[in-house]
């Protein structure tokens, strides 16, 4: 007796291509909060990953985030993820920070932060130069400062009963 053939198999369609931000953004996430990470450390490391993402000293964010993540006990991998993302964000606040940084330490308008002037005092005073930016810097990281206080504080208190959703909905989804 012949043996009976198996019923052909449904064609199965690829799923479409994942975007950018899931691979990149969501996914990542969605797998820390398979490892163990609580509502609320989730939410403290996107809120600190997010100020230290913007903060206006190029090549600080990794050393800076890896600190915080370790004294506050975070996931450091997560923590540079985030703040590695905001870089866009640095790029576009730098400048601006910087002249206003100048400004608060009290430059004057004939020294005033453009690229011409430093260009200038490079040329004829690297020392000037230096003093510019140096305190351009300083005045620039007591404004990003002043600034990340708040917007971590908002980020948690935002963020916090999302994650605690989600993880409910993950739960349920999972049982």
């Amino acid at each position: 007796m012949p043996t009976p053939f198996p019923p052909p198999l449904p064609e199965i369609t690829p799923a479409p291509p994942a975007s950018w931000l899931r691979r990149r953004v969501l996914t990542p996430l969605l797998g820390l909060l398979r490892q163990g990470l609580s509502p609320s450390q989730l939410a403290l490391t996107v809120a600190l990953g997010v100020a230290i993402g913007a903060i206006p000293l190029m090549g600080a964010i990794t050393t800076v985030a890896t600190l915080v993540a370790l004294r506050l006990r975070l996931n450091v991998a997560a923590l540079q993820l985030i703040s590695h993302l905001m870089t866009p964000l640095q790029l576009v606040l730098i400048i601006p920070l910087l002249r206003q940084g100048a400004r608060l330490m009290g430059n004057t308008q004939e020294n005033e932060l453009t690229l011409a002037n430093v260009r200038h005092l490079f040329a004829t005073d690297w020392r000037a130069a230096l003093q510019l930016l140096w305190r351009a810097e300083v005045g620039a990281m007591a404004i990003w400062l002043l600034a990340a206080i708040p917007v971590v504080a908002v980020l948690y208190v935002v963020l916090k009963p999302l994650f605690k959703r989600f993880i409910k909905e993950r739960q349920v989804v999972e049982a």
